[in-house]
């Protein structure tokens, strides 16, 4: 299993759209997926919103998250 970056997250919701599209995944396997990354990104910002409104720097797993 790969680390979860914005990159692989993206490259996992286009995988999945095209599955959807092609037959080989149902749609409400789709919505769970499409709802855990909202999910992962809701995190995310919450965690670069507490950093800013601390006058933190942002952590580094944010940063390996969105450059990784």
């Amino acid at each position: 299993m790969s680390d979860l970056t914005a990159k692989n997250l993206k490259s996992a919701l286009w995988d999945t759209l095209n599955e959807l599209r092609e037959g080989k995944r149902q749609p409400a396997e789709a919505d769970a997926v499409s709802t855990q990354a909202r999910e992962i990104l809701r995190t995310v910002n919450t965690q670069l919103r507490i950093s800013q409104i601390s006058q933190r720097n942002v952590s580094s797993d944010v940063i390996n998250f969105s450059e990784g």
